[in-house]
């Protein structure tokens, strides 16, 4: 993999990228917390039942 040294190739990138407006940004948090969320609620489910039933 060739990485660029050059700056223009970085700054070609920098003009076509744009801030999210609130309600993108909105969208992704929830999204990316309900993942946070559910994987941690898997893993207490998890954690539990490793605990309730011994040799599992």
């Amino acid at each position: 993999m060739d990485v660029p040294l050059e700056p223009s190739a970085y700054t070609r990138v920098l003009k076509l990228a744009s801030t999210p407006s609130w309600n993108e940004f909105s969208q992704i948090a929830l999204i990316a917390g309900a993942g946070i969320l559910l994987v941690g609620l898997m893993g207490f489910i998890i954690g539990v039942t490793m605990g309730i039933i011994p040799g599992v």
